[in-house]
């Protein structure tokens, strides 16, 4: 299956993520704050990043901005996961940001926004 990252500083929201996504047999790789995110994806290269907007030290939006710059990250498909609707707008202009999904989120939504995510993927 494929290689997930999580970001997101709730730890109840990214065990709950971790475990959806094992659920359907990905490995994933948590990661708790904005700061050690481009590190950590280097590291893990990941099919598929679940990002947080709000988070410490490096917000969802730099990182996002930061990979959008970079060769080596700029294709990695995203989904944006965040309380705050309004955010939506700013990604829009990201063409890896494949979904934005809202919190509190339905399982459901974000097991279809994961799966259109990969096949575009695999489809590549």
């Amino acid at each position: 299956m494929a290689k997930v990252m999580i970001v997101d500083d709730d730890p109840e929201i990214s065990k709950l993520l971790q475990i959806a996504m094992e659920s359907l047999g990905h490995t994933v790789r948590v990661c708790d704050n904005g700061r050690d995110v481009i590190d950590a994806l280097r590291d893990f290269k990941p099919d598929l990043m679940i990002l947080d907007v709000m988070l410490p030290g490096v917000d969802g939006y730099s990182i996002t901005s930061i990979m959008n710059g970079d060769p080596e990250l700029s294709k990695l498909p995203i989904i944006v996961l965040s309380a705050l609707e309004p955010s939506k707008s700013l990604f829009v202009k990201f063409d890896q940001v494949v979904a934005f999904i809202t919190k509190p989120f339905n399982t459901d939504d974000l097991f279809e926004a994961v799966k259109n995510a990969l096949e575009r993927v695999n489809n590549k």
